[in-house]
Protein backbone atom coordinates (compact mmCIF):
# COMPACT_ATOMS: atom_id res chain seq x y z
CA UNK A 1 0.00 0.00 0.00
CA UNK A 2 1.34 3.42 -0.96
CA UNK A 3 0.11 6.43 1.01
CA UNK A 4 0.21 8.87 -1.89
CA UNK A 5 -2.35 11.49 -0.80
CA UNK A 6 -1.36 14.08 1.80
CA UNK A 7 -3.59 15.06 4.74
CA UNK A 8 -5.95 17.94 3.98
CA UNK A 9 -5.91 21.30 5.68
CA UNK A 10 -8.32 21.02 8.65
CA UNK A 11 -9.15 24.72 8.31
CA UNK A 12 -9.60 24.92 4.53
CA UNK A 13 -13.40 25.32 4.51
CA UNK A 14 -13.70 22.23 2.27
CA UNK A 15 -14.04 18.46 2.64
CA UNK A 16 -11.86 17.42 5.56
CA UNK A 17 -12.25 20.73 7.36
CA UNK A 18 -13.20 20.16 11.02
CA UNK A 19 -16.13 22.60 10.94
CA UNK A 20 -17.42 21.23 7.61
CA UNK A 21 -17.30 17.65 8.90
CA UNK A 22 -18.98 18.59 12.18
CA UNK A 23 -21.73 20.45 10.32
CA UNK A 24 -22.43 17.42 8.13
CA UNK A 25 -22.59 15.06 11.11
CA UNK A 26 -24.90 17.43 12.99
CA UNK A 27 -27.32 17.71 10.06
CA UNK A 28 -27.41 13.93 9.72
CA UNK A 29 -28.17 13.42 13.41
CA UNK A 30 -30.90 16.07 13.34
CA UNK A 31 -32.69 14.29 10.50
CA UNK A 32 -32.46 10.74 11.80
CA UNK A 33 -35.94 9.34 12.59
CA UNK A 34 -36.72 8.72 16.24
CA UNK A 35 -37.78 5.13 16.93
CA UNK A 36 -39.29 3.56 20.04
CA UNK A 37 -36.70 0.77 19.96
CA UNK A 38 -33.07 0.95 20.96
CA UNK A 39 -30.49 -0.32 18.50
CA UNK A 40 -27.66 -2.62 19.51
CA UNK A 41 -24.29 -3.08 17.84
CA UNK A 42 -22.19 -6.21 18.27
CA UNK A 43 -18.80 -7.14 16.92
CA UNK A 44 -19.33 -10.66 15.60
CA UNK A 45 -18.11 -12.87 12.76
CA UNK A 46 -20.76 -13.27 10.07
CA UNK A 47 -20.08 -17.01 10.08
CA UNK A 48 -21.15 -17.16 13.76
CA UNK A 49 -24.63 -15.68 13.49
CA UNK A 50 -27.13 -17.06 16.04
CA UNK A 51 -29.31 -19.93 14.86
CA UNK A 52 -32.57 -18.49 16.20
CA UNK A 53 -34.79 -15.60 15.14
CA UNK A 54 -35.57 -13.86 11.86
CA UNK A 55 -33.66 -10.90 10.53
CA UNK A 56 -33.43 -8.53 7.59
CA UNK A 57 -29.94 -8.67 6.08
CA UNK A 58 -28.19 -5.98 4.04
CA UNK A 59 -24.49 -6.51 3.44
CA UNK A 60 -21.52 -5.07 1.59
CA UNK A 61 -19.30 -8.17 1.30
CA UNK A 62 -15.51 -8.10 0.89
CA UNK A 63 -14.29 -7.54 -2.67
CA UNK A 64 -12.35 -10.79 -3.04
CA UNK A 65 -8.64 -9.84 -2.69
CA UNK A 66 -8.89 -6.18 -3.61
CA UNK A 67 -8.91 -4.42 -0.24
CA UNK A 68 -7.22 -5.51 2.98
CA UNK A 69 -9.58 -3.85 5.43
CA UNK A 70 -7.85 -5.15 8.54
CA UNK A 71 -4.45 -3.93 7.36
CA UNK A 72 -5.89 -0.51 6.52
CA UNK A 73 -7.61 -0.39 9.91
CA UNK A 74 -4.28 -0.69 11.71
CA UNK A 75 -3.50 2.87 10.63
CA UNK A 76 -6.36 4.14 12.77
CA UNK A 77 -6.56 1.36 15.35
CA UNK A 78 -3.24 2.14 17.01
CA UNK A 79 -4.48 5.64 17.87
CA UNK A 80 -7.94 4.47 18.94
CA UNK A 81 -6.36 1.89 21.22
CA UNK A 82 -4.12 4.49 22.83
CA UNK A 83 -7.10 6.78 23.51
CA UNK A 84 -9.96 4.35 24.28
CA UNK A 85 -8.51 1.02 25.48
CA UNK A 86 -9.66 1.85 29.03
CA UNK A 87 -13.19 2.61 27.83
CA UNK A 88 -13.57 -0.39 25.45
CA UNK A 89 -11.07 -3.00 26.70
CA UNK A 90 -12.80 -5.88 24.87
CA UNK A 91 -12.76 -4.12 21.48
CA UNK A 92 -9.24 -2.78 21.83
CA UNK A 93 -7.52 -5.59 23.68
CA UNK A 94 -5.08 -6.62 20.93
CA UNK A 95 -1.98 -4.76 19.79
CA UNK A 96 -3.21 -4.68 16.18
CA UNK A 97 -6.45 -5.47 14.37
CA UNK A 98 -7.16 -9.25 14.29
CA UNK A 99 -6.67 -10.54 10.77
CA UNK A 100 -6.94 -14.33 10.81
CA UNK A 101 -10.74 -14.43 10.40
CA UNK A 102 -11.00 -11.58 7.87
CA UNK A 103 -12.91 -12.99 4.89
CA UNK A 104 -10.72 -11.92 1.97
CA UNK A 105 -8.76 -13.98 -0.57
CA UNK A 106 -5.30 -12.69 0.33
CA UNK A 107 -2.53 -15.16 -0.64
CA UNK A 108 0.15 -13.77 1.71
CA UNK A 109 -1.90 -14.99 4.69
CA UNK A 110 -1.57 -18.50 3.29
CA UNK A 111 2.18 -18.45 2.56
CA UNK A 112 1.53 -17.12 -0.94
CA UNK A 113 -0.84 -19.96 -1.88
CA UNK A 114 -3.56 -18.28 -3.96
CA UNK A 115 -5.51 -21.56 -4.18
CA UNK A 116 -5.84 -21.81 -0.39
CA UNK A 117 -6.79 -18.12 -0.20
CA UNK A 118 -9.49 -18.63 -2.82
CA UNK A 119 -10.80 -21.73 -1.00
CA UNK A 120 -10.88 -19.88 2.33
CA UNK A 121 -12.85 -16.98 0.82
CA UNK A 122 -15.35 -19.12 -1.05
CA UNK A 123 -16.00 -21.51 1.84
CA UNK A 124 -16.45 -18.63 4.26
CA UNK A 125 -18.77 -16.79 1.93
CA UNK A 126 -20.84 -19.96 1.49
CA UNK A 127 -21.15 -20.32 5.27
CA UNK A 128 -22.32 -16.72 5.60
CA UNK A 129 -24.99 -16.95 2.90
CA UNK A 130 -26.13 -20.32 4.26
CA UNK A 131 -26.72 -18.66 7.66
CA UNK A 132 -28.46 -15.72 6.01
CA UNK A 133 -30.73 -18.01 3.99
CA UNK A 134 -31.81 -19.81 7.17
CA UNK A 135 -32.42 -16.62 9.16
CA UNK A 136 -33.74 -14.19 6.51
CA UNK A 137 -37.26 -12.90 7.30
CA UNK A 138 -39.49 -14.16 4.42
CA UNK A 139 -41.21 -10.81 3.86
CA UNK A 140 -38.00 -8.97 3.03
CA UNK A 141 -35.26 -9.40 0.41
CA UNK A 142 -31.57 -9.82 1.07
CA UNK A 143 -29.65 -6.86 -0.40
CA UNK A 144 -26.00 -7.28 -1.36
CA UNK A 145 -23.97 -4.19 -2.29
CA UNK A 146 -21.15 -4.61 -4.78
CA UNK A 147 -19.17 -1.78 -6.37
CA UNK A 148 -15.82 -3.20 -7.42
CA UNK A 149 -15.01 -3.77 -11.11
CA UNK A 150 -12.20 -6.23 -11.67
CA UNK A 151 -10.74 -7.87 -14.78
CA UNK A 152 -10.67 -11.62 -15.11
CA UNK A 153 -7.45 -13.34 -16.14
CA UNK A 154 -8.36 -17.02 -16.03
CA UNK A 155 -10.34 -18.04 -19.12
CA UNK A 156 -9.18 -21.63 -19.42
CA UNK A 157 -12.63 -23.11 -18.78
CA UNK A 158 -14.49 -21.05 -21.37
CA UNK A 159 -14.86 -21.53 -25.13
CA UNK A 160 -12.84 -19.26 -27.42
CA UNK A 161 -16.05 -17.66 -28.70
CA UNK A 162 -16.80 -16.51 -25.16
CA UNK A 163 -13.26 -15.52 -24.16
CA UNK A 164 -13.57 -11.84 -25.08
CA UNK A 165 -16.75 -11.29 -23.09
CA UNK A 166 -15.48 -13.43 -20.23
CA UNK A 167 -12.41 -11.23 -19.93
CA UNK A 168 -14.75 -8.48 -18.73
CA UNK A 169 -16.29 -10.60 -15.98
CA UNK A 170 -15.11 -10.33 -12.42
CA UNK A 171 -13.73 -12.94 -10.06
CA UNK A 172 -15.40 -11.08 -7.23
CA UNK A 173 -18.75 -10.97 -9.02
CA UNK A 174 -18.52 -14.62 -9.95
CA UNK A 175 -17.77 -15.74 -6.40
CA UNK A 176 -20.54 -13.66 -4.83
CA UNK A 177 -23.12 -14.86 -7.35
CA UNK A 178 -22.00 -18.48 -7.17
CA UNK A 179 -22.31 -18.46 -3.37
CA UNK A 180 -25.75 -16.87 -3.44
CA UNK A 181 -27.11 -19.34 -5.98
CA UNK A 182 -25.55 -22.38 -4.31
CA UNK A 183 -27.13 -21.41 -0.99
CA UNK A 184 -30.61 -21.25 -2.54
CA UNK A 185 -31.02 -17.57 -3.43
CA UNK A 186 -32.50 -16.16 -6.61
CA UNK A 187 -31.22 -12.82 -7.94
CA UNK A 188 -34.48 -10.90 -8.09
CA UNK A 189 -33.21 -7.62 -9.49
CA UNK A 190 -30.47 -5.01 -9.59
CA UNK A 191 -30.51 -1.42 -8.32
CA UNK A 192 -27.64 0.91 -9.23
CA UNK A 193 -27.17 3.48 -6.45
CA UNK A 194 -24.92 6.54 -6.70
CA UNK A 195 -22.79 5.90 -3.63
CA UNK A 196 -19.27 6.62 -4.88
CA UNK A 197 -17.84 10.15 -4.66
CA UNK A 198 -16.34 11.37 -7.91
CA UNK A 199 -13.48 13.08 -6.05
CA UNK A 200 -12.34 9.97 -4.17
CA UNK A 201 -8.71 9.15 -4.92
CA UNK A 202 -9.46 6.00 -6.97
CA UNK A 203 -11.85 7.95 -9.20
CA UNK A 204 -9.64 10.91 -10.06
CA UNK A 205 -8.87 10.87 -13.79
CA UNK A 206 -10.07 7.30 -14.25
CA UNK A 207 -13.18 5.47 -15.41
CA UNK A 208 -13.72 3.89 -11.98
CA UNK A 209 -17.19 2.71 -11.07
CA UNK A 210 -19.57 5.55 -10.24
CA UNK A 211 -22.26 3.51 -8.50
CA UNK A 212 -22.79 0.61 -6.17
CA UNK A 213 -24.73 -2.25 -7.69
CA UNK A 214 -27.24 -3.62 -5.19
CA UNK A 215 -28.32 -7.21 -5.79
CA UNK A 216 -31.84 -7.89 -4.54
CA UNK A 217 -32.14 -11.58 -3.59
CA UNK A 218 -34.93 -13.84 -2.38
CA UNK A 219 -34.99 -17.57 -1.61
CA UNK A 220 -35.45 -19.57 -4.81
CA UNK A 221 -38.61 -21.73 -4.86
CA UNK A 222 -37.81 -25.33 -4.00
CA UNK A 223 -39.68 -26.51 -7.09
CA UNK A 224 -37.65 -24.33 -9.50
CA UNK A 225 -37.36 -26.12 -12.83
CA UNK A 226 -34.48 -27.06 -15.08
CA UNK A 227 -33.67 -25.16 -18.29
CA UNK A 228 -31.44 -25.85 -21.26
CA UNK A 229 -28.76 -23.51 -22.58
CA UNK A 230 -31.10 -22.66 -25.47
CA UNK A 231 -33.91 -21.78 -23.02
CA UNK A 232 -31.55 -19.51 -21.09
CA UNK A 233 -30.34 -17.68 -24.22
CA UNK A 234 -33.91 -17.25 -25.49
CA UNK A 235 -35.00 -15.75 -22.17
CA UNK A 236 -32.01 -13.37 -22.20
CA UNK A 237 -32.87 -12.21 -25.71
CA UNK A 238 -36.48 -11.68 -24.69
CA UNK A 239 -35.95 -9.88 -21.36
CA UNK A 240 -32.55 -8.14 -21.43
CA UNK A 241 -33.38 -5.37 -23.99
CA UNK A 242 -36.17 -3.91 -21.85
CA UNK A 243 -34.08 -4.22 -18.69
CA UNK A 244 -31.17 -2.45 -20.40
CA UNK A 245 -33.40 0.35 -21.64
CA UNK A 246 -34.73 0.84 -18.09
CA UNK A 247 -31.16 1.08 -16.79
CA UNK A 248 -30.34 3.71 -19.42
CA UNK A 249 -33.51 5.66 -18.61
CA UNK A 250 -32.38 5.60 -14.99
CA UNK A 251 -29.15 7.25 -16.17
CA UNK A 252 -26.87 4.46 -15.06
CA UNK A 253 -23.33 5.50 -15.94
CA UNK A 254 -21.74 3.72 -18.92
CA UNK A 255 -18.88 2.59 -16.67
CA UNK A 256 -21.48 0.80 -14.51
CA UNK A 257 -23.68 -0.55 -17.30
CA UNK A 258 -22.01 -3.95 -17.77
CA UNK A 259 -22.04 -4.57 -14.01
CA UNK A 260 -25.65 -3.42 -13.64
CA UNK A 261 -26.81 -5.57 -16.56
CA UNK A 262 -25.53 -8.65 -14.75
CA UNK A 263 -28.50 -8.33 -12.38
CA UNK A 264 -31.29 -8.80 -14.95
CA UNK A 265 -29.22 -11.50 -16.64
CA UNK A 266 -28.64 -13.39 -13.42
CA UNK A 267 -32.33 -12.98 -12.56
CA UNK A 268 -32.98 -15.20 -15.58
CA UNK A 269 -30.18 -17.65 -14.77
CA UNK A 270 -30.95 -18.01 -11.04
CA UNK A 271 -34.70 -18.52 -11.43
CA UNK A 272 -33.96 -22.08 -12.53
CA UNK A 273 -32.79 -24.86 -10.27
CA UNK A 274 -30.18 -25.64 -12.92
CA UNK A 275 -29.29 -24.60 -16.46
CA UNK A 276 -27.92 -27.52 -18.45
CA UNK A 277 -25.30 -27.36 -21.19
CA UNK A 278 -25.74 -29.29 -24.43
CA UNK A 279 -23.79 -32.23 -22.95
CA UNK A 280 -26.07 -32.35 -19.90
CA UNK A 281 -23.58 -30.80 -17.46
CA UNK A 282 -24.76 -27.87 -15.29
CA UNK A 283 -23.81 -24.40 -16.55
CA UNK A 284 -21.48 -22.49 -14.25
CA UNK A 285 -21.82 -18.87 -13.21
CA UNK A 286 -18.72 -17.93 -15.21
CA UNK A 287 -20.26 -19.17 -18.44
CA UNK A 288 -23.56 -17.49 -17.58
CA UNK A 289 -21.75 -14.17 -17.02
CA UNK A 290 -20.00 -14.52 -20.38
CA UNK A 291 -23.32 -15.15 -22.14
CA UNK A 292 -24.93 -12.19 -20.35
CA UNK A 293 -22.09 -9.90 -21.49
CA UNK A 294 -22.42 -11.27 -25.01
CA UNK A 295 -26.17 -10.58 -24.98
CA UNK A 296 -25.49 -7.07 -23.66
CA UNK A 297 -23.21 -6.36 -26.63
CA UNK A 298 -25.88 -7.64 -29.01
CA UNK A 299 -28.57 -5.42 -27.46
CA UNK A 300 -26.33 -2.35 -27.67
CA UNK A 301 -25.53 -3.18 -31.29
CA UNK A 302 -29.25 -3.43 -32.10
CA UNK A 303 -29.74 0.09 -30.74
CA UNK A 304 -27.62 1.35 -33.62
CA UNK A 305 -30.76 1.24 -35.76
CA UNK A 306 -31.80 4.63 -34.38
CA UNK A 307 -28.57 6.28 -35.60
CA UNK A 308 -28.26 8.03 -38.96
CA UNK A 309 -26.10 6.49 -41.69
CA UNK A 310 -23.13 8.81 -41.08
CA UNK A 311 -23.13 7.96 -37.37
CA UNK A 312 -23.31 4.22 -38.05
CA UNK A 313 -20.30 4.57 -40.36
CA UNK A 314 -18.40 6.63 -37.77
CA UNK A 315 -19.16 4.11 -35.04
CA UNK A 316 -17.88 1.20 -37.13
CA UNK A 317 -14.76 3.17 -38.14
CA UNK A 318 -14.13 4.26 -34.55
CA UNK A 319 -14.32 0.65 -33.38
CA UNK A 320 -11.45 -0.18 -35.72
CA UNK A 321 -9.30 2.94 -35.79
CA UNK A 322 -10.41 5.26 -33.00
CA UNK A 323 -9.29 8.76 -33.94
CA UNK A 324 -6.25 7.53 -35.88
CA UNK A 325 -5.87 7.40 -39.67
CA UNK A 326 -7.02 4.60 -41.96
CA UNK A 327 -6.88 3.96 -45.70
CA UNK A 328 -9.29 5.89 -47.92
CA UNK A 329 -10.19 2.74 -49.83
CA UNK A 330 -11.37 0.97 -46.68
CA UNK A 331 -13.38 4.03 -45.68
CA UNK A 332 -15.05 4.12 -49.09
CA UNK A 333 -15.92 0.42 -48.93
CA UNK A 334 -17.43 0.84 -45.46
CA UNK A 335 -19.39 3.92 -46.56
CA UNK A 336 -21.00 1.92 -49.37
CA UNK A 337 -22.12 -0.71 -46.86
CA UNK A 338 -23.52 1.99 -44.55
CA UNK A 339 -25.28 3.87 -47.40
CA UNK A 340 -23.26 7.06 -47.09
CA UNK A 341 -20.12 8.59 -48.63
CA UNK A 342 -16.74 9.81 -47.47
CA UNK A 343 -17.14 13.17 -49.21
CA UNK A 344 -20.54 13.63 -47.59
CA UNK A 345 -19.12 13.03 -44.14
CA UNK A 346 -16.30 15.48 -44.83
CA UNK A 347 -18.97 18.03 -45.73
CA UNK A 348 -20.86 17.08 -42.56
CA UNK A 349 -17.79 18.10 -40.54
CA UNK A 350 -16.97 14.82 -38.79
CA UNK A 351 -14.20 13.53 -41.05
CA UNK A 352 -10.84 14.52 -42.50
CA UNK A 353 -9.75 12.94 -45.82
CA UNK A 354 -6.31 13.87 -47.15
CA UNK A 355 -3.51 12.11 -49.02
CA UNK A 356 -5.33 8.81 -49.27
CA UNK A 357 -5.96 8.73 -45.51
CA UNK A 358 -9.18 9.21 -43.54
CA UNK A 359 -9.56 10.19 -39.88
CA UNK A 360 -12.44 11.05 -37.57
CA UNK A 361 -12.16 14.55 -36.14
CA UNK A 362 -11.59 14.82 -32.41
CA UNK A 363 -13.91 17.01 -30.38
CA UNK A 364 -11.21 19.70 -30.16
CA UNK A 365 -11.12 19.87 -33.98
CA UNK A 366 -14.85 20.39 -34.46
CA UNK A 367 -15.92 23.90 -35.54
CA UNK A 368 -16.31 26.19 -32.55
CA UNK A 369 -19.23 28.10 -34.10
CA UNK A 370 -21.30 24.98 -34.86
CA UNK A 371 -25.06 25.49 -34.64
CA UNK A 372 -27.34 22.45 -35.09
CA UNK A 373 -30.14 24.70 -36.35
CA UNK A 374 -28.04 25.65 -39.40
CA UNK A 375 -26.52 22.21 -40.03
CA UNK A 376 -27.96 20.75 -43.23
CA UNK A 377 -26.44 17.32 -42.49
CA UNK A 378 -26.90 16.97 -38.74
CA UNK A 379 -25.49 13.72 -37.34
CA UNK A 380 -25.82 12.12 -33.92
CA UNK A 381 -22.05 11.63 -33.97
CA UNK A 382 -21.24 15.33 -34.09
CA UNK A 383 -24.04 16.18 -31.65
CA UNK A 384 -22.51 13.79 -29.10
CA UNK A 385 -18.98 15.12 -29.46
CA UNK A 386 -20.05 18.75 -29.45
CA UNK A 387 -21.93 18.07 -26.20
CA UNK A 388 -18.77 16.62 -24.67
CA UNK A 389 -16.77 19.61 -25.94
CA UNK A 390 -19.30 22.03 -24.49
CA UNK A 391 -19.39 20.10 -21.20
CA UNK A 392 -15.65 20.71 -20.83
CA UNK A 393 -16.53 24.41 -20.70
CA UNK A 394 -19.28 24.00 -18.12
CA UNK A 395 -22.72 22.45 -17.62
CA UNK A 396 -24.58 25.67 -18.38
CA UNK A 397 -22.96 25.88 -21.81
CA UNK A 398 -23.69 22.23 -22.56
CA UNK A 399 -27.29 22.65 -21.40
CA UNK A 400 -27.73 25.44 -23.94
CA UNK A 401 -26.63 23.10 -26.74
CA UNK A 402 -28.83 20.32 -25.36
CA UNK A 403 -31.83 22.62 -25.66
CA UNK A 404 -31.02 23.33 -29.30
CA UNK A 405 -30.60 19.65 -30.20
CA UNK A 406 -34.14 18.68 -29.22
CA UNK A 407 -34.96 15.00 -29.87
CA UNK A 408 -31.45 14.32 -31.24
CA UNK A 409 -30.05 14.80 -27.74
CA UNK A 410 -31.53 11.58 -26.33
CA UNK A 411 -30.07 9.58 -29.23
CA UNK A 412 -26.72 11.25 -28.56
CA UNK A 413 -26.83 9.89 -25.03
CA UNK A 414 -27.49 6.39 -26.42
CA UNK A 415 -24.44 6.78 -28.66
CA UNK A 416 -22.35 7.67 -25.60
CA UNK A 417 -23.24 4.31 -24.07
CA UNK A 418 -22.22 2.51 -27.24
CA UNK A 419 -18.96 4.44 -27.63
CA UNK A 420 -18.06 3.76 -24.02
CA UNK A 421 -18.34 0.01 -24.54
CA UNK A 422 -16.02 0.30 -27.56
CA UNK A 423 -13.48 2.31 -25.54
CA UNK A 424 -13.64 -0.15 -22.66
CA UNK A 425 -13.03 -3.11 -24.96
CA UNK A 426 -10.16 -1.31 -26.71
CA UNK A 427 -8.76 0.01 -23.41
CA UNK A 428 -9.01 3.64 -24.56
CA UNK A 429 -9.57 5.02 -21.08
CA UNK A 430 -9.08 8.70 -21.90
CA UNK A 431 -11.78 8.69 -24.58
CA UNK A 432 -14.05 6.61 -22.32
CA UNK A 433 -13.97 9.27 -19.60
CA UNK A 434 -15.66 11.83 -21.87
CA UNK A 435 -18.56 9.54 -22.83
CA UNK A 436 -19.06 8.47 -19.23
CA UNK A 437 -19.01 12.09 -18.02
CA UNK A 438 -21.70 13.11 -20.51
CA UNK A 439 -24.14 10.48 -19.27
CA UNK A 440 -23.37 11.25 -15.62
CA UNK A 441 -24.09 14.94 -16.18
CA UNK A 442 -27.27 14.27 -18.18
CA UNK A 443 -29.88 14.88 -15.41
CA UNK A 444 -28.33 18.23 -14.54
CA UNK A 445 -28.05 19.20 -18.23
CA UNK A 446 -31.71 18.33 -18.80
CA UNK A 447 -32.80 20.33 -15.77
CA UNK A 448 -30.79 23.37 -16.79
CA UNK A 449 -32.03 23.09 -20.38
CA UNK A 450 -35.65 23.02 -19.15
CA UNK A 451 -34.98 26.06 -16.98
CA UNK A 452 -33.61 27.87 -20.01
CA UNK A 453 -36.81 27.04 -21.89
CA UNK A 454 -39.02 28.50 -19.20
CA UNK A 455 -36.87 31.57 -18.70
CA UNK A 456 -37.76 33.23 -22.00
CA UNK A 457 -38.92 36.85 -22.45
CA UNK A 458 -42.27 37.82 -20.98
CA UNK A 459 -44.65 40.68 -21.86
CA UNK A 460 -44.55 43.61 -19.48
CA UNK A 461 -47.55 45.42 -18.05
CA UNK A 462 -49.09 48.39 -19.84
CA UNK A 463 -49.05 51.58 -17.79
Amino acid sequence: MVWDFAEVNPLAGAAGDFAVSLDGISKTLERLPTMPHVGHVRQLSATELPNVGQFVFSTDPPYYDNIGYADLSDFFYVWLRRALSGTHPNLLGTMLVPKKEELIATPFRFDGDSGKAKEFFENGLGQVFSKVHALQAPGFPLTVFYAFKQSEDDTDEVDESEEETTSRTSTGWETILQSLIEQGFQIDGTWPLRTERGVRSIGLGTNALASSIVLVCRPRPKDAGVASRRDFLAALKRELPEALRNLQKGNIAPVDLAQAAIGPGMAVFSRYGRVLETDGSPMGVRTALALINQSLDEVLAEQEGEFDADTRWALAWFDQYGFTEGAYGQAETLSTAKNTSVSGMVDAGILSAKGGKVRLLKKEELPADWDPANDERLTVWEATHHLIRYLDRGEQTAAGLLKKLGAVAEIARDLSYRLYTVCERRKWSQDAIGYNALVLAWPDLKRQADEQKTAGPSQGELI
